[in-house]
């Protein structure tokens, strides 16, 4: 069974992207995680269902756009709530970075083993 992929911290990443661009859809939020983020590992199912999720949260708001040729298209916007909670993404995020570092910084420290090899460079 394939199942869609959702990284822990997709829906923060969708909310900086929106505070960043201020509205976008879907698959325009999709590509620039997809070519934005140096290990991106959400794909589009995980992406609609997060928007979908965050507005009924009321971290976004909708409206649908049809433009002059092609498909309409739901576009998004981030709220105040989604705002406050992109905030709250940010220390989390902060802390676990703090974390991660120190994780690193003792493993590369008390091993002769380097996180980049080249052997497995798909790895990282």
């Amino acid at each position: 069974m394939n199942r869609s992929k959702k990284s822990r911290h997709t829906n923060a990443f969708i909310l900086l992207f929106l505070q960043e661009s201020s509205s976008s859809y879907g698959a325009q939020i999709l590509s620039s995680l997809q070519s934005d983020l140096p290990y991106c590992l959400t794909d589009s199912p995980s992406v609609y269902r997060a928007l979908q999720e965050m507005e009924e949260k009321g971290w976004l708001k909708s409206s649908w756009k049809t433009p002059e040729t092609g498909p309409p298209r739901k576009w998004y916007e981030i709220t105040p709530q989604g705002q406050s909670a992109l905030h709250d993404y940010a220390i989390d995020i902060a802390k676990r970075k703090a974390n991660f570092d120190f994780f690193l910084e003792h493993y590369t420290g008390l091993s002769k083993h380097s996180i980049f090899r080249k052997e497995h460079p798909d790895e990282f």
